[in-house]
């Protein structure tokens, strides 16, 4: 069953965020997984209120980039400022020395400076003037960009899509909750008045549970052999790497726990593979051109990759 304090700020966030379970179940696992998270969607669907509520029922560090093509990487990750008192260089940290760092259109930002998160995302502590300095613990990064608005932008590379371990979309809601939400929000802000329910202990001690999730051999060979299918796949160009296999056993042990159980099923690898999978994938210039996507050949590869693997 879900830990108690994990509950309570799933419940806390819905206060705020109307009728995204699924997101706040995917949001969850990307936490618990200690990975990093995109979400791409069209404007005023919630992107950014998402992450100010999962900061907000947290009593962890919380900073917000906002990604614009003046953003140098220094303003990421912070540099070196002479004192005139002790005539030395003394380090001051950038908004990327936090426990969740909201990055708000990451696409607007210039390929330097979007490559300035590689190592934070990926060791957990940035380099500057040649001297490391480690990321606080835990450390979330929750990326938003805009599908629709191109003009100004500079799309993402695959090194630095491969280091989100789950790229969602909000959607849009249904009619009863959209009604939800002008009762909810219309004339007041009730982020504003949210309570912390649990903090960086809680984080550290949900991602401790997560590592002791029981994953059978067979599922392993299952994550392995849908990341090896798309490697050999003549529809694409680009398939997914020994991290994204990597990145789909965590995402299934988080998965795992937040449904309840201590033990992965072969269902919860097949349920993230496209959250997990789908954005690291390129497909071939002939399949572009017929505007064909890594969707719809993941779809196909899941179709036909069996399940069970026992005896492979």
């Amino acid at each position: 069953m879900l830990d108690n304090s994990l509950k309570k700020m799933r419940e806390n966030i819905s206060r705020v965020v109307i009728g995204k379970e699924e997101i706040l179940d995917l949001l969850t696992v990307g936490l618990l997984a200690q990975g990093h998270i995109l979400i791409e969607d069209v404007p005023g669907v919630g992107k950014t209120l998402l992450a100010k509520t999962l900061a907000a029922s947290l009593n962890c560090g919380f900073r917000r980039l906002q990604f614009t093509p003046d953003l140098t990487p220094s303003d990421v990750t912070g540099f070196f400022v002479f004192d005139r008192q002790t005539n030395e260089f003394s380090y001051r940290p950038g908004p990327v020395h936090t426990n969740i760092l909201l990055v708000d259109e990451i696409n607007r930002g210039i390929p330097r400076t979007q490559s300035s998160l590689l190592e934070a995302m990926e060791e957990r502590q940035v380099t500057v003037e040649g001297e490391t300095f480690p990321l606080p613990c835990p450390f979330f990064v929750l990326a938003t960009q805009n599908p629709i608005e191109l003009e100004g932008t500079f799309p993402l590379p695959e090194a630095q899509l491969d280091r989100f371990i789950l790229k969602i979309k909000m959607g849009y809601p249904t009619t009863q909750e959209e009604e939800l939400i002008i009762a909810t929000h219309g004339q007041n802000r009730p982020l504003d008045d949210l309570q912390a329910v649990g903090g960086k202990e809680d984080v550290l001690s949900w991602q401790e549970q997560c590592r002791k999730v029981f994953v059978d051999p067979t599922v392993t060979r299952y994550i392995i052999t849908l990341s090896r299918a798309t490697r050999s796949h003549p529809k694409l160009s680009l398939g997914a790497s020994p991290r994204a296999s990597l990145a789909l056993y965590r995402a299934a042990c988080a998965l795992a726990l937040v449904r309840g159980r201590d033990f992965v099923l072969p269902d919860d690898v097949k349920y993230l593979a496209p959250f997990v999978l789908e954005h690291r994938l390129i497909p071939s210039r002939q399949e572009r051109l017929r505007g064909n996507s890594g969707a719809a050949v993941l779809h196909e590869i899941l179709e036909n990759v069996p399940v069970s693997l026992e005896g492979a």
